[in-house]
Parts: structure tokens; sequence; C-alpha cells
């Protein structure tokens, strides 16, 4: 059977032009708040929280000067989707966000605007990642797309400007100079400062090149995890330091847009490192283990210069006077995997993906030095600084106020489980979807689509090596964290899964559009298909694709017999059909897909007569000669078979004998950042 992409069109609350929000009644002055905010940091390569691997002296005066929370947790677990969370107090069936692929609505009420309604000045520098620009902020700078460790492009609202330096550098920099400079001092602020660093490829800045030449960093007491007493789909995964490290990641080639100079110093720290690997010949597990020294020491080194901006920006504060009434909060997008259970990255529900730091400092009102080990999300963190401020939350944030716990008190009603949902597969790292329930001590996974369950019982296992969902001593537990699993489910509005295709135009047609509007259309699957826009394939070129796992049958079907085109597999060889008055013009995948693989397969056509298969992001083939019509296809849109007269060299209906996801049809050619993270070619 085939199956469809997860997308859920949701109607959001906006803040309409001549509305404000207001202070609450008799609050105190109102504090400033600086969120800083890294991506993929793993709360234990934090000093404050035991970090074993390093040392991290800017956090832990931090977290000496405020409050640590131990056991904070993110809804899903993964970049874009984590940010807004964080930004609506949503989770990601209600924000949009489901997955690193769609966009961002920005028309939505998230609490930066309402900072802004509220008379705060605001603004964000660093990686952004929600495909969108950024609103409700007077100031921003952020990253395209994912960025570069070095030598970034900013966008800002007057365009693009290229800086020289390191990204993590330049970012503290930037920041730092918005609040000594262009802030207006009367009004109270809200700076997000959200750093690239320790993202993957971990490209160290020049100050840390050598930081660890010397130590021997202690490996993970579950790196060589084989996975054998889980579900199925951990032992499925593509993210393993044993197979799927590539040579950037591991330096045996530098980074990217590096200047001469930048370079040469990059050689000399490195030269040296990976000639002494060439002459070791390393295999099995002493190769797992020099890839693992290799990842780690560079992920630390990008760790280290964040610190090094932290106390940058804590000085400044300290400096300027504005450390008493500014709450600053640290944290990360979600957890990561630091060669534990063999991996890095991070989409599971295992904690050490699930859990995330977070270090909050108000001055006169968190304890200093103190801990907190209640149950506290990411979903927290919108309705917690709209109540620092003064700011009522709107009733639709699906958060708790962090508040009391940060006065340091203990609420007789605070939850006693979260509730998580991860969809973004297929795609990157093959991380199955599934969702789940945590308690204190308890944990339970379903992977859905697979009718896998797990259950943990972290007291015992904190490690989660074997899962007792079969054990029949937890049979009560199991049945207990079923039933809490579909009560949250309803408390905050989910399904384990929506089956909905979209149809998306591309960047180049937004552009065209008024500034700033979104269009996507969105339909419902039913029966054969469903309907499609009247868009001409002779005036901008098309790309249609999913991602597929099957050997035979259609992907998508446009058009009959006549007119139309068809993105289909031959023997496991993709193939895209174009007809045209009757014509058939087709170009063939040379390489068919591996037996059972998931793989990403894309036609294009374009408007020279120009037809190509890619797989994966790779061009397969091309060729030249095919006529598009100038009328538009006016038909549906089939997914999974051909259900009007057979547009290919095939008997119609020609269905698939496997699975398709996340089938998309661009009018247009969609810009490079959209379509790689549509392929999941990037985090």
């Amino acid at each position: 059977m085939f199956r469809f992409s997860a997308v859920l069109i949701v109607a959001v609350t906006c803040v309409p032009p001549d509305v404000r929000a207001t202070p609450l009644s008799g609050a105190p002055p109102r504090p400033n708040v600086i969120f800083l905010m890294t991506d993929d940091h793993a709360s234990h390569a934090i000093s404050a929280y035991g970090s074993r691997i390093n040392r991290t002296p800017h956090l832990d005066r931090l977290a000496a000067e405020g409050r640590l929370f131990t056991n904070c947790f993110v809804t899903n677990s993964i970049c874009a989707p984590s940010r807004a969370t964080i930004l609506t107090g949503k989770y990601s069936h209600r924000n949009g966000v489901l997955d690193n692929r769609l966009p961002f609505d920005g028309s939505q009420t998230t609490f930066p605007k309402l900072l802004q309604a509220a008379g705060y000045q605001t603004a964000f520098v660093g990686k952004w990642h929600l495909k969108t620009d950024p609103t409700g902020f007077d100031h921003w700078e952020i990253l395209p797309g994912q960025g570069t460790y070095y030598n970034p492009r900013l966008k800002t609202k007057g365009g693009e400007q290229q800086l020289v330096g390191y990204t993590t550098d330049i970012l503290t920099d930037r920041a730092i100079d918005w609040l000594q400079s262009q802030r207006e001092s009367e009004k109270p602020f809200l700076l997000c400062l959200q750093h690239k660093a320790p993202h993957r490829e971990w490209a160290p800045g020049p100050d840390h090149l050598t930081t660890y030449d010397d130590t021997t960093i202690p490996e993970p007491e579950t790196l060589f995890d084989d996975w054998s007493g889980r579900a199925s789909p951990a032992s499925r995964q593509t993210m393993s330091i044993r197979d799927h490290l590539s040579q950037r990641d591991l330096k045996l080639v530098p980074p990217g847009n590096l200047t001469e100079e930048q370079l040469a110093t990059w050689n000399a720290a490195y030269g040296p490192k990976n000639l002494a690997f060439e002459e070791a010949s390393l295999t099995g597990r002493d190769l797992v283990r020099w890839k693992y020294q290799r990842y780690i020491k560079d992920y630390l080194r990008c760790v280290a210069s964040v610190d090094d901006g932290i106390g940058r920006v804590l000085d400044y504060l300290d400096e300027s006077g504005l450390s008493e009434n500014t709450i600053v909060v640290y944290t990360s997008d979600q957890g990561f995997y630091l060669g534990d259970h063999g991996w890095y990255d991070k989409r599971w529900m295992y904690e050490e993906s699930l859990r995330t730091p977070l270090i909050v400092r108000w001055p006169g009102i968190t304890p200093q030095g103190s801990k907190d080990d209640h149950l506290v999300m990411n979903l927290d963190f919108a309705q917690t600084i709209l109540e620092a401020a003064g700011v009522e939350a709107p009733t639709d944030m699906q958060g708790e106020s962090l508040v009391p716990l940060l006065r340091g008190e203990s609420p007789s009603d605070w939850r006693d489980a979260i509730y998580y949902h991860y969809y973004e597969f297929p795609a990157v790292h093959s991380v199955r979807r599934h969702c789940g329930v945590r308690t204190d001590r308890f944990k339970l996974i379903h992977y859905y689509q697979e009718g896998e369950w797990e259950l943990f019982d972290l007291r015992a296992d904190p490690n989660e090596m074997k899962s007792v969902h079969a054990h029949a001593d937890y049979a009560e537990v199991r049945a207990g964290l079923e039933a809490r699993l579909e009560e949250l489910r309803v408390k905050y509005g989910d399904t384990e899964d929506a089956e909905t295709v979209i149809f998306r135009r591309s960047q180049q047609a937004l552009r065209e559009r008024a500034a700033g509007v979104e269009l996507e259309l969105a339909f419902r699957a039913e029966a054969a298909g469903a309907e499609t826009p009247e868009l001409d394939p002779s005036a901008k070129p098309w790309t249609i694709g999913a991602f597929v796992q099957a050997t035979n049958g259609v992907v998508l079907a446009l058009g009959g017999e006549s007119t139309g085109l068809s993105l289909h597999l031959r023997e496991g060889h993709p193939v895209l059909s174009v007809r045209e008055d009757r014509r058939l013009f087709e170009v063939v995948s040379p390489v068919p897909i591996p037996n059972g693989a998931h793989a990403h397969v894309a036609g294009r056509l374009d408007a020279d007569g120009r037809i190509s298969i890619l797989v994966d992001g790779r061009l397969m083939a091309q060729a030249r000669g095919a006529l598009l019509s100038s009328r538009p296809y006016e038909s549906r849109l089939d997914i999974g078979r051909d259900e009007q007269t057979a547009v290919g060299a095939y008997e119609g209906p020609n269905t698939l004998d496997g699975e398709v996801t996340d089938a998309r049809v661009y009018w247009g050619r969609p810009d490079k950042e959209e379509l790689r993270a549509w392929r999941g070619d990037r985090d």
C-alpha cells in the first residue's frame, strides 16, 4: 500500500494591527530578556550538568547565578519544529512545522510579537532556520538556511551582506553591537541570539583548532551498542559513527567557504592529524574509536567557542549595568548523541536527544545555584517569558509558565508526564516516525507506522538498552502508559499520522506575488487523487517527486495519453514520461533503486524541453526534445497509480508496489535550499 505525507494545515491566531497586548496591572518593572540558543548542544556536554568530557566555565557561571533545569524536554527533537514550538508555545501539529521541510507561517501569534505589541524592542541575531522571514522583530539578522561556520552571509530586512570571520564570533559581535548602539535604552528589550554551533559539520573556530589535541575524550559506555534490546527502528537508522560520518565530518577534507588565510591556518592544525590517520590503517573497533575522538573533539571545540561568546555577553551585561534587570535564558533546540548508542544527531525519543539544557538567570527571582527536577518542556518557554514580562499569554498556547518554578516553588498540580511526536520519515538518518509519553520513571514509545512499541524503566535501565514492553512484570505499567498516551494526545489535539498530499509553488513563484505571502495548497487524499490548480507547464519548469520504497509502478501521474506526465518505476529504474499530442518522451535512470531502499525520486521538466531524473538529489539522466504544452494541466494528480489514460508506456492503472510519501509538485523550479530541505540533505 502507499502512504501520504504528514502535513496538517491549521487555523492560526494573529494579533490584529489595532489591538496591542498590555502589561498586567500591578506588575513590577519589566525585565529585559536575552534568549540564548545553540543548535544540537546536548546537556551532557555542559559541565554544570556534570559533563565528563568538557568544561563550560561561562555556562557554569550562568548556572551558579541562576536555576538549572535537570528535566527539560522537547516536543519534537529536530531543528525547525523545535524553533517553531518555542516561538508559538504550541506542538508541531498546531504550529504547522512538523519537520525540517515545512515553512513556518509567520502570520501566527508568537511570544516576540506579543512582547513587541506590549512595548518591548525586539531583535533576532543568528540561526532562524524556518524558511520564511522573521516576524515580530524590530531588527533581525539571520543566517540563510543552515548558514556556514566561516565567512557567513547574513540576511536582513535591507538585503544580504557577506562577512568574514568565524560565525560564532560574528554572531556574538552583532548581538553585543545591537545592545550597545542600536537599541532604544528607554524600552525593555528581547534579544534572541541563536548560534549555528555546534551543529554538524562541527567546524571549530580559529581559537580552538587545537583544543583537546593532547586529550583522549572518555567514551560513552554505549558507544558499541548493537541496538538488539529495542524495536527494529533502532537498527535501521543511518546515523552511526561507525558507518555514516562523512570525510567533511571527520575533517579529512576542510570545510568549504574558507579564505586562503583561513585554509592555511586550518591545514596547519589538521594536516598532521590527517597524516597520522593515514599511517594508522585502523579497522573495526579501533576505527570507530578514532572516528569518535575525531567527531567529539570537533563538536566540543565548537561548544568552547559558544561558551566564550556567552561569557562575552554576560560581561557586557555587567559592564553596562543591565545585568540586574535582565533575564538570561540558555537552551538548545534539542539534545544530541555524543557517541551514545554509537550515534550522532538527534530525532529519537531516547534521553540524549529528548532532553535539552535549560538554564535561567533572573536576578532577584531565581535562587542562585539552584536546580529544578520538574518535568518541563520547550513548549513552556513562550508562556514563561510572557509572564515574566507581565504580558498575558493567549489561551491557545499549550505549555505552562515556569515562573513559579523559577521562584523556587513546587506547584502540586505540575505535569507528571510529557508527550512527544516525531514526524520526519522517510528522510535523512532514517529515523521512523514515533510518538510517546515519559513520566519521571517510565517511557513508552510507539512506532506507529511499524506497529512496534518500546517501554523503558528509566530507574532500572537509565541508558535505555532493553525494552521491557513484552515483559509480564510491566503489564500494568504498560496499560497505564498507553492510556496516558491517549489522554495526552487528546489533550493536545494530536493524531498519530495525518495523511495529506501537498502541492507547493516554488520560492520563485512566491517572489512574484506580494512580499511575504506564502502560497500552499493542500489536498486531502481521496480515492484516486486530488484536483490540481491550472498552472501552465510551458511558462515555468516543473519538479515532481516523492520518497519511494518500491520497484514498479506509478509514483505521480498528471494528465493522460494525450497530454500529461508521469514519474514511475520500471524494475527499480526511475522513469519520467511526458506526453504532448500523444507523442511520448521518456528519460530513464540507468541505475535502479536498491531493493527495499527508501529513495527520493524526482523528475524535472524545463521549459526548453529538457527532462531529467534525479535520485537522492543526484542527476541520473537527462534528455532533450520534449514539448511542453502551453495548456495547463487541468486533471487531477494521481498518487501511487495512474487512474486516467496511461501517460507512460504501461497499462493503467499501474499501481505502485510499495510506499510513496511526501509527494510534491512545484511549478517554477524550487530554490536549492528548499529542494535540499525536501530531500532531507541537511539536518
